[in-house]
């Protein structure tokens, strides 16, 4: 079985800085790095380098940044055949800033994966028989994301919602098509419409977010932990205790981990501790794609930690 990643691919510009800076402020920073992020791309690199077999649908521009995020796809595992090269637009772009305690400002500037399309769709409908898993995030048209997991729902494939970058006007439409969706606190309190800082409000969270009609939804809680409510029980995965470098692909990396553990059919319990391991090791490396784990490196961790 495979798992199938729709959505953005970018290039990451990262700069570091002592702290965030305030509107207005120039900051004197103390290093640059240039590597290949997106969302999409992120998980795609997540779960290929857990050694499953990944496939991503989406789209660079016709530029030098594109040639270079098709070519550390591959680099990494992950099947390109249905990256769409955009001659009418640059590729994704996300400036970033870090400061010391691994804290992040990002702005992203869509490029090409704002042209991800009902064509594009139609390419990952002939991925869909083979696959276990479809994940899928917002940094694409909500009305294309919409439209995927209505195709994956339809081939019977598992859908796993990341809703990031946060967004308050999700279709309603939408929900019931998802089998997991992960948002973390600030995503929560803006799909849900309250505050989301702890296992209390998250439960809450979780509540509404199946009443709309998720199927199950796991909180991420950061440094606390992650927080799943299915059909049949809620539990709760503690995190991994880490020294924290940057945060930036930790969400994705959870994700990656999350959807490799139920492609080796492991349970639903088992994959979010997979997610909170995979998550805990990305935020101990600078960089988005740079940091996540690779397998023999990932099991060492589990074996140690767990």
């Amino acid at each position: 079985m495979t798992i199938i990643v729709f959505g953005s691919i970018n290039i990451d510009l990262v700069a570091t800085a002592p702290r965030l800076p305030v509107a207005g402020e120039t900051l004197l920073g103390q290093s640059f790095l240039q590597a290949p992020g997106g969302k999409g791309a992120n998980q795609a690199v997540a779960s290929a380098r857990l050694g499953v077999s990944t496939y991503i649908v989406g789209r660079v521009g016709a530029d030098s940044f594109g040639a270079e995020l098709v070519n550390s796809l591959q680099s990494s595992g992950v099947q390109t055949d249905n990256v769409f090269v955009d001659e009418t637009v640059s590729s994704g772009v996300a400036i970033i800033i870090v400061d010391v305690k691994g804290e992040n400002q990002i702005i992203v500037v869509p490029g090409a994966n704002g042209h991800v399309n009902q064509q594009d769709v139609e390419r990952l409908s002939h991925l869909l028989p083979t696959a276990k898993a479809l994940l899928l995030q917002f940094e694409i048209p909500m009305a294309t994301v919409v439209w995927a997991a209505k195709a994956a729902q339809k081939a019977g494939v598992t859908v796993i919602l990341d809703p990031a970058p946060a967004q308050k006007d999700v279709p309603d439409e939408l929900y019931p098509l998802v089998d997991i969706i992960t948002p973390n606190e600030v995503e929560a309190g803006q799909l849900v419409g309250f505050p989301v800082d702890g296992e209390e409000s998250a439960t809450k969270a979780t509540q509404v977010l199946r009443q709309r009609g998720v199927k199950n939804v796991i909180v991420k809680l950061g440094a606390k932990g992650a927080l799943c409510a299915t059909s049949e029980a809620s539990f709760f995965i503690p995190a991994f205790p880490v020294h924290t470098v940057d945060t930036t692909a930790a969400g994705d990396a959870f994700n990656g981990g999350l959807a490799a553990a139920l492609c080796e059919g492991l349970s639903l319990r088992q994959a979010v501790v997979w997610g909170a391991a995979a998550g805990a090791l990305a935020a101990t490396k600078l960089g988005a794609q740079p940091s996540l784990p690779q397998r023999m490196t990932f099991d060492a961790f589990l074996k140690e930690k767990v």
